[in-house]
């Protein structure tokens, strides 16, 4: 048998990309010597440049929100388009970059069908972009729809981004990579040439950001690698030679293939120079022996060295002579088990890791029954490296990235491919087959473990983080699931499918089913009722109340609200006009229970647990799946319970009368419930509680503490350790993002919430703009919210004075009261002055000056206030005001209520 399964990728990314740095240094090490003058040059004019890349970088991102604003005013007309900009996260800027101009882009935001054609012609004027392809027209937001907008202006900044990218890395690979190719993604969902004029606009837009000629060089430079790599058609996949009936995922992306690091091919050539040939042989070395043994050991094979190199032999055979060699012999096949030989030989060879099991046992006998040289002779004399090296090229490594790979051996090529044989002599790729082909007895059907919670059915995911060696095993549709019964061993069904229908006992669950009395105790009336098959259930021993609770307590696995009960179903039922088998058709088809039990679920997992509700037991295994999940996918939910409940098994296990019950469990399952806490004195077994003296119990740490963790908790309460992270404070109000976020703050710590609908109002844009024209600091800004009338309404009107100042030292000075004597001396200020003199008493204070100064906006500062009065301010600050009106700390002692009767 075949199997196909996966080797499980790496954990590191395969990298997407080539920087200036490791692509020299990786080349130099592959060659093993160290880097030419020529390298270090290019090198050191890269790190040069960094504090420039750096700079070009800051001011493109520092922007970009204008730079995508030009673009999309160019090619959209009729609405604002940057209302459509998707605005990340945006940390607050501290440092200013020399040079940099803060030339804005204002939009007036209206806009028209004209207005793309004239950004673009005045952009023309001020300087061109580019030229306009043939064919351009604007594209009004209207017709695109928000959806598309939305996309568009994702794509237009998803560019600009990238571009940063690659300045930063100092090179453009990143954006050959990643641009070349989405001309036809983009085609089918907006038009290359609007892309095309964007890309321009935003060229042009960002080159105005830079006086220095150098930077705008650069900008532009990188700008023409993405559209150039942007009118580039999508590359086709490279596909791997020699292709068999084994092996899968034989295509490759050519952007993976540009992206991969490059490894110099060496051919041995008669016109070659002997400097030339001395490093083809030790290129030849440093694959067969992972290592340039002539340096590293001061070792050669002299004989075949001469021969190569007066061409007496070829490359081929220069190859096949280092693997029959007793150097090769002793290194990589006398200390190492046969299984680990043949990975190392595919590696030394071919280049590759092991493709399939059915490789690997091919050449497993041949190693088996002819030694290493019949290994190695099979290798070199086979198609596939005929294909790939011929007679005169070194073989090299063809890893992930270089060509098509099977994604069944990713995890074993990687460790093949970084880790030298010396110190991993364990094989990689039998080991990772070995558990597929061997099943183990307590493997579940559809996860990694038999059921290790009786909850888990379906597939079962298991975390990133688990081990890898517990994976799902390859079960066919004959396996059948290990079911425990609830009742006599004996009555299993397994053994016998007549006991369906027999009653559990006192050994399993309790039944509830509708049974009749003897026909004199009945009236002739529902004697002729009964013959009919309707007679009533008030008749029977088992009372309508049970019955019912019975049936939803084993459809839904609890007691439903009085709400979602069927009444109506259940008048029918007691009423005897349906039976018990219809009356759980109908709670299973109710809309709480599809709630429930099928539209919050996959498809397996909902089988599972219908499943158990109206048969009672969990499904066989996959077979038994397989056939409901058909009548799922092509009939729907109510297919599947009718084909439940009207399967012979139902009616042959609880017929018309009887409410399903529970009658097999899995083995974790029926474990979970005989080992919990609760049922060990039922066994007879007793628990002995060991007695801890009190002392030692208090003076255990319940958790192991680091020393700096000792030393956060001996100082908290007494110092800024556990200062707020986030302190805004207003250095210029040129600068309007900040400006925005300072007073954005400001509004949160005095109202405590964002107030958008209230900033219409003169009185706060008076405000507002008194700040931003400097007319008023943040101190005064702030004393101006807490004298508003909204405030007046919100924090003062509706509470006492008490609670009127702890609102007020925790808006204005960021802390609780500290004591009474504190809130008399304000409680006086409130009493005589009123609410403007209370806050202007605490902004004008000397803490309020000391701790937030002029431009600082107040904030939550508990950590610098002594311990005891860090609890209060702990309390009130996790308080909401709206919800809670109590007192942090009273004016007065509360009263102790005595019963005196």
């Amino acid at each position: 048998m075949t199997v196909n399964a996966s080797g499980g990728s790496s954990v590191v990314r395969p990298q997407l990309y080539q920087t200036l740095p490791a692509s020299t240094i990786y080349q130099a090490e592959q060659q093993d010597r160290f880097l030419g003058k020529g390298e270090l040059n290019e090198l050191a004019k890269f790190f040069s440049s960094g504090v420039k890349r750096l700079e070009i970088a800051q001011v493109l991102t520092k922007n970009s929100e204008r730079i995508v604003s030009s673009a999309a005013n160019t090619i959209f007309s009729g609405g604002s388009p940057m209302a459509f900009l998707e605005k990340p996260y945006q940390p607050e800027m501290t440092t200013s970059i020399v040079g940099a101009t803060t030339s804005s882009i204002e939009n007036n935001g209206k806009s028209n069908l004209f207005q793309g054609l004239r950004n673009l012609f005045s952009n023309l004027g001020a300087g061109s972009p580019g030229p306009i392809p043939a064919g351009f027209r604007t594209i009004p937001v209207f017709k695109y729809g928000p959806a598309n907008m939305t996309k568009s202006l994702r794509d237009l900044s998803w560019f600009l981004r990238y571009t940063t990218y690659a300045i930063v890395a100092g090179d453009p690979s990143i954006l050959s990579v990643n641009v070349r190719g989405l001309r036809e993604i983009i085609e089918n969902a907006c038009s290359t040439i609007s892309t095309i004029v964007a890309i321009q606009q935003m060229r042009q837009a960002s080159m105005r950001y830079f006086q220095d000629q150098e930077a705008k060089e650069i900008v532009a430079q990188y700008f023409n690698v993405v559209l150039t790599e942007f009118r580039e058609p999508t590359p086709s996949n490279k596909q791997r030679l020699g292709q068999s009936s084994d092996q899968q995922g034989l295509e490759l992306p050519e952007i993976y293939f540009n992206a991969a690091q490059r490894r110099q091919k060496f051919v041995m050539k008669p016109g070659l120079s002997n400097f030339e040939k001395q490093d083809v042989i030790k290129a030849a070395y440093r694959q067969v022996f992972e290592r340039d043994i002539t340096r590293t050991y001061g070792l050669n094979i002299s004989s075949l060295e001469s021969q190569v190199k007066n061409c007496k032999i070829s490359m081929k055979e220069f190859i096949r002579g280092l693997g029959q060699s007793s150097l090769y012999r002793k290194q990589f096949y006398e200390g190492f088990v046969n299984s680990r030989v043949v990975e190392l030989a595919t590696r030394h060879f071919l280049g590759r890791g092991l493709s399939s099991p059915e490789e690997f046992r091919k050449y497993f006998d041949i190693v088996t029954k002819g030694g290493l040289s019949a290994l190695v002779n099979a290798m070199v004399d086979s198609q596939e490296y005929s294909d790939y090296f011929g007679e005169e090229t070194v073989p090299y490594i063809r890893g992930l990235g270089q060509e098509a790979q099977e994604c069944r051996n990713w995890g074993a090529q990687f460790d093949l491919f970084e880790y030298s044989a010396p110190f991993r002599k364990v094989p990689q790729f039998v080991t990772l087959f070995a558990d597929y082909e061997k099943p183990l007895p307590n493997q579940h059907v559809y996860g990694v473990c038999n059921d290790p919670l009786e909850i888990q059915f379906g597939a079962i995911f298991p975390e990133e983080t688990r081990n890898p060696k517990n994976h799902p095993i390859f079960f066919g549709k004959d396996t059948r699931r290990i079911l425990i019964h609830q009742g006599a061993g004996i009555d299993s069904q397994i053994s016998s499918l007549g006991t369906r229908a027999k009653n559990p006992g006192s050994l399993g669950p309790k039944v509830f089913k509708v049974e009749q009395l003897p026909e004199d105790d009945i009236d002739s009336k529902f004697r002729s009722l009964r013959s009919s098959n309707r007679a009533s259930i008030r008749f029977s021993e088992s009372s309508p109340e049970k019955i019912i609770t019975a049936a939803y307590r084993q459809v839904f696995g609890r007691d439903v609200y009085d709400d979602q009960r069927l009444k109506d179903v259940e008048n029918q039922f007691e009423n005897c006009d349906i039976t018990v088998r219809e009356f759980i058709r109908a709670l299973v088809k109710s809309d709480t229970f599809r709630n429930m039990y099928w539209t919050s679920l996959y498809v397996c997992k909902a089988v599972e647990y219908i499943h158990r509700r109206l048969l009672g037991r969990p499904t066989y295994g996959r077979k038994e799946i397989n056939f409901y999940f058909d009548i799922c996918a092509k009939q729907g939910f109510y297919a599947l319970v009718d084909a439940i409940i009207n399967s012979q098994e139902y009616n042959e296990a609880f017929g018309e009368n009887t409410v399903p019950y529970e009658r097999y469990l899995t083995p974790a399952g029926f474990s979970l419930r005989n080992t919990r806490l609760g049922t060990i004195g039922k066994k007879g077994l007793r628990v002995q509680k060991e007695i801890k003296p009190r002392f030692l119990e208090l003076g255990t740490p319940r958790l192991f503490r680091t020393e700096p963790d000792i030393k956060f908790r001996i100082m908290q309460g007494v110092n800024k350790q556990r200062e707020q992270s986030k302190v805004f404070k207003l250095t210029s109000t040129e600068d309007e993002q900040q400006l925005e976020m300072v007073i954005a703050a400001a509004y949160r710590q005095i109202f405590e919430r964002n107030i958008d609908p209230y900033r219409s109002r003169s009185e706060f844009s008076s405000l507002e703009s008194k700040l931003e024209n400097n007319e008023m600091n943040i101190k005064e800004f702030i004393e101006g919210l807490g004298c508003s009338q909204l405030y007046v309404k919100e924090f003062y009107t509706p509470y006492p004075n008490t609670k009127v100042i702890e609102l007020g030292t925790r808006h204005f000075l960021g802390r609780a009261p500290r004591n009474q004597v504190e809130i008399r001396k304000y409680n006086q200020i409130l009493a005589t002055s009123g609410i403007n003199s209370f806050i202007g008493a605490m902004v004008n204070s000397v803490e309020y000056i000391e701790m937030f100064g002029e431009d600082t906006v107040p904030y939550r500062r508990f950590p610098t206030l002594p311990a005891a009065n860090f609890p209060n301010t702990e309390k009130l600050y996790n308080q909401l005001t709206k919800q809670s009106e109590d007192l942090v700390i009273y004016s007065f002692e509360p009263a102790v209520v005595t019963d005196r009767s």
